[in-house]
């Protein structure tokens, strides 16, 4: 303040104070928009990093595990991970923020045609698909639900299973926890975005929840398609659709969504190997371990 007011009056005439107030504006927008500003600026890996910016979904176990199996064969290799959401990354990459934002959707139109206003071009590369299987305990007779009663099961609507064809038996719902991407994200798929029951009971990985369902005759919840090798749960199809890998990449499978790693064209050397890396057989491999579906 103590330079502005040393020009004196003059600061004070209409038409200076007009540009003034405006170049004020001007710079608290920049501020405020990074897109904008950062547009061009330079790749982030200048400084040594592969940064990847996005959502929970892939950076809340998946990323961290292709990170730590790529650097065994590219010991050098440094990276950068911060997830909060889809839309986060996306407007970091169309900044020059990072190398590669970790989408579980596709860009929107929105998205897109601001990429195309700034001048950027993307490449979508798909690496698998995030897909969630309904399971209830062994014992239970329910052989199907459709996604109105999953929905209406888990926010507490329906608390009996004799209400969907099943035994006289309370539902007890199991789910991850909150803090976890796969929380929300089941949410989103089948609830509608609506909250939980809150007589949930609350697990830290798939395993723990097929452990707690198998072990409760009225037990419910959810684990990951690409996990389907536990026999001491039943896993449900939905609105008749069995969850399996090629139900989701056929895109009948209802409670899924394709997992995306967005790049900019005019900056891809330092993120193609581990793209590559993620989507080669070794790569797969590592999503369907963690109970994603392999893209095909």
């Amino acid at each position: 303040m103590k330079n502005i007011f040393s020009y004196g009056r003059s600061l004070y005439s209409p038409s200076r104070l007009t540009r003034t107030i405006a170049l004020i504006c001007a710079s608290v927008m920049l501020a405020g928009c990074p897109a904008e500003k950062q547009a061009s600026a330079p790749a982030p890996s200048a400084n040594g990093k592969i940064v990847i910016r996005g959502s929970n979904t892939i950076g809340e176990e998946l990323a961290p595990r292709l990170i730590t199996e790529f650097k065994k064969d590219h010991a050098t290799a440094d990276f950068d991970l911060v997830t909060k959401a889809t839309g986060y990354g996306l407007a970091a990459l169309r900044a020059g923020q990072c190398d590669i934002a970790a989408a579980s959707r596709a860009a929107t139109k929105e998205e897109l045609s601001e990429a195309t206003r700034m001048n950027v071009a993307l490449n979508d590369h798909v690496i698998g698909a995030y897909a969630v299987a309904v399971v209830v305990n062994p014992k239970n007779t329910v052989a199907n639900l459709t996604r109105e009663q999953v929905r209406d099961i888990f926010t507490g609507t329906i608390q009996n299973w004799k209400d969907v064809g099943g035994p006289d038996l309370p539902i007890h719902i199991y789910a991850r926890d909150p803090i976890s991407g796969t929380y929300l994200g089941f949410k989103e798929l089948a609830m509608e975005d609506k909250p939980y029951a809150e007589s949930r009971k609350l697990a830290t990985s798939y395993g723990g929840i097929a452990e707690q369902v198998g072990q409760d005759d009225g037990g419910i919840g959810y684990v990951g398609v690409g996990t389907m090798k536990d026999s001491s749960v039943k896993y449900l199809p939905v609105g008749g659709v069995e969850p399996t890998a090629a139900s989701v990449n056929d895109g009948k499978y209802p409670y899924a969504r394709q997992l995306h790693l967005y790049t900019r064209k005019d900056r891809e050397v330092a993120s193609k190997d581990f793209v590559e890396f993620v989507q080669s057989a070794k790569g797969q491999e590592i999503l369907a371990q963690m109970g994603f579906v392999p893209h095909q």
